[in-house]
């Protein structure tokens, strides 16, 4: 098998240069020489789910549970403790362009790609080529909470709840297997799935809805969730951009980190890499971050940026 993109030592300017590239291939970049101007401001909500209980139990593992985890979920729990820098957030939000799904800072595009949130979201198991799609005729609901919680279906039917359009299961009940399940797998694997649904995918606050665990269930297969993870980040961004307003229902921990590696320069030299032997978000989260800077500050340094300043 070739090695992967991921199996090459390539810092962040090398991925910016073929994000760009490719960019440009398929007609998707903004013309040469386009600077932005900001559009009418956007008050986009970062509401996020409360962590504290999440955080509660992964420290209560020990380093065998931990490695459990780790081995079939990679580097999720780490989302647990990046913070949410609202201020930022709702000023990043403000050069989103849902005509190009691309951020226009100043003189800088940038944009996610599936290389740089496979890099963060670093798990052995997952396959790049592998990508999800819901299937035609998936299984109920029902189905796929019993098999991935392994509890008897009445114990499930009672606690499958309906959030308008959607059918969730609520955190508090996903809690009592991860604390009280007799198969330390099943406790794992209901963990990772709270993680997919509280943090990554918080449509509905405290609960986690059907479509987190059809995703969710196709993990252990080997399918990439970094697609979808993106879909709804861009889905979500354009739908507030388009408005004027409303909810991010998207990961605002992986965007922010994915931000935050692209401007981590040592005297004006690159020294971060993504490579499969590298886990950049345990870093990211590890560095201390200022919190105190304004969204006024944050915009006009966004809107000012030079090409020179993003790595």
């Amino acid at each position: 098998m070739e090695r992967g993109f991921l199996d090459e030592l390539e810092d962040n300017a090398a991925v910016r240069i073929w994000s760009e590239t490719t960019q440009q291939e398929k007609c998707d970049s903004l013309a040469e020489g386009y600077i932005s101007e900001l559009w009418d401001f956007t008050r986009i909500s970062v509401t996020q789910n409360s962590l504290q209980e999440l955080k509660e139990i992964l420290d209560q593992w020990n380093e065998e549970v931990r490695q459990l985890f780790h081995s079939n979920y990679g580097d999720l729990p780490y989302l647990l403790y990046m913070k949410v820098d609202k201020h930022l957030f709702r000023a990043l939000a403000q050069f989103w362009n849902p005509a190009y799904s691309c951020f226009t800072l100043g003189k800088v595009d940038l944009v996610p790609t599936v290389e740089e949130y496979m890099a963060l979201l670093w798990c052995a198991k997952i396959q790049v080529d592998k990508v999800y799609s819901r299937a035609i005729n998936p299984p109920t609901f029902l189905k796929k909470l019993m098999n991935i919680i392994g509890i008897s279906e009445q114990w499930v039917t009672t606690r499958i709840k309906q959030k308008r359009d959607n059918k969730c299961i609520s955190w508090r009940n996903l809690k009592d297997v991860v604390l009280k399940h007799l198969d330390m797998k099943k406790r794992v694997d209901v963990f990772a799935l709270s993680i997919y649904g509280l943090v990554i995918f918080p449509k509905a606050l405290g609960h986690v809805n059907e479509a987190v665990t059809d995703l969710f269930d196709r993990l252990d297969k080997g399918f990439t969730p970094v697609l979808a993870i993106l879909a709804e980040t861009f889905r979500s961004l354009n739908a507030c951009r388009r408005a004027g307003e409303g909810r991010f229902i998207g990961c605002a921990q992986l965007l922010l980190a994915w931000f935050h590696s692209h401007f981590w320069k040592v005297d004006k030299v690159s020294y971060r890499v993504f490579s499969g032997s590298y886990f950049l978000l345990k870093e990211v989260v590890a560095t201390p971050m200022r919190d105190d800077i304004s969204m006024e500050k944050w915009i006009a340094i966004l809107q000012n940026l030079q090409e020179e300043d993003v790595e």
